[in-house]
C-alpha cells in the first residue's frame, strides 16, 4: 500500500517530530546524568571532609553542615579548616618554604634587613642573623650574632644556638664548642633538646674531641630521626674498631628500611640522609 501524495507532508512532519523527540530525550538524559554525577561528587567530597573532622577532632557541628549542605559546607570547611591546617602541617610548612624559596629566595633576608634598618634592635639583629643563616650566608650571620652577644642578650639561648650554628658553618669549631658550652650553662635543658644536642656532637666530631661518642648517644636519645642516626653512623664508620663499623652499617640499614614506610613528604624531608645511608651501605665515602 503506497502513501498518497497528500499524505507525504504528514509523514514528513511525523518523522521530524520523532527526531525532535529523540533529541530532546537524549538531552534530558544527559542533563539528568550530569546532575546525578554532580550530586555524587558533592557527597564524596563531603564524606572526605567528614572523615577529616573526626580524625582531627573538630567540632561536630561541621558534620551537620557538611551533610545538610554538601557543596556549601565543603567549600566553607575547605577554606576555614582544611587549608589552614594543611599549611601548618609539617609537609605543608616544607612545601610553603620550598615554594617561597623558588619564587623569591631572598625574601626572608630582605624583610629581616628592612626591619633591622628601620629599628636596629637586638631582636631584629638576631632575626636577620637567623635569616642569613637559613639562606646559606653564615659569615654575615655570624657578624650579627657576635654583635648581639655583646649586650644584655649575651646569654639568650636562641642567640647562643644561632651563633654556634654560624660558627660551625664557617668552620670555627672551637668557637662553636665554646658557644654551646655557654648555652648549656645558661640553659641546662638544652642538652636534652634535639638541635643543640646534635650540633654539639657534630662539633666534637669535627674537633676529634673526647666525648664524641657520648654526645652522639645523647643526640640519639633526644631524637632518633634520620639525621642523628646518619651522622652518628658516619662518625662510627670512620673509627678503627670493627664493632663501630658494624653498628654504622646497622644504623644505615635502619634508615633505609624506615624510609620505605615513610610518606612522601617525609622521604623528601629526609632525602639527604637516605641517600647518605644508601651510600654508606654501598661502602661509599662519608661526610662530616
Amino acid at each position: 500500500m503506497y502513501a498518497r501524495p497528500n499524505d507525504v507532508p504528514v509523514v514528513a512532519a511525523a518523522l521530524s517530530m520523532r527526531r525532535a523527540a529523540v533529541d530532546c530525550f537524549a538531552c534530558v538524559s544527559s542533563r539528568i546524568n550530569m546532575s546525578f554525577f554532580g550530586i555524587g561528587l558533592h557527597v564524596i567530597i563531603a564524606l572526605f571532609f567528614a572523615v577529616h573532622v573526626v580524625r582531627t577532632h573538630q567540632n561536630m557541628y561541621w558534620l551537620l553542615l557538611l551533610f545538610a549542605f554538601p557543596l556549601l559546607g565543603s567549600l566553607v570547611y575547605l577554606f576555614a579548616i582544611y587549608l589552614p591546617g594543611l599549611r601548618e602541617s609539617r609537609g605543608g610548612r616544607a612545601a610553603t618554604r620550598a615554594i617561597s624559596q623558588l619564587v623569591d629566595p631572598n625574601r626572608a633576608v630582605r624583610e629581616a634587613r628592612v626591619n633591622f634598618d628601620r629599628a636596629p634592635t637586638v631582636e631584629h639583629r638576631m632575626r636577620l642573623g637567623a635569616a642569613l643563616l637559613e639562606a646559606g650566608q653564615p659569615k654575615e650571620a655570624l657578624e650579627h650574632y657576635q654583635a648581639a652577644a655583646n649586650g644584655p642578650f649575651a646569654t639568650d639561648p636562641a642567640l647562643l644556638l644561632g651563633m654556634a650554628k654560624a660558627e660551625f658553618a664557617v668552620g670555627q669549631f672551637g668557637a662553636a664548642d665554646a658557644s654551646l658550652q655557654r648555652l648549656f650553662s645558661a640553659n641546662p635543658q638544652a642538652r636534652q633538646q634535639p638541635e643543640p644536642a646534635l650540633l654539639y656532637a657534630r662539633t666534637l666530631a669535627a674537633l676529634d674531641a673526647p666525648g664524641t661518642r657520648a654526645a652522639f648517644e645523647q643526640a640519639l636519645a633526644c631524637a632518633s630521626d634520620a639525621a642523628p642516626r646518619c651522622l652518628f653512623a658516619d662518625w662510627l664508620a670512620r673509627q678503627a674498631d670493627e664493632a663501630d663499623v658494624l653498628r654504622a652499617r646497622s644504623l644505615y640499614a635502619e634508615i633505609a628500611q624506615d624510609a620505605r614506610h615513610w610518606p612522601r613528604h617525609a622521604r623528601e624531608h629526609n632525602r639527604e640522609w637516605v641517600l647518605r645511608a644508601q651510600a654508606g651501605l654501598a661502602g661509599g665515602p662519608s661526610r662530616r
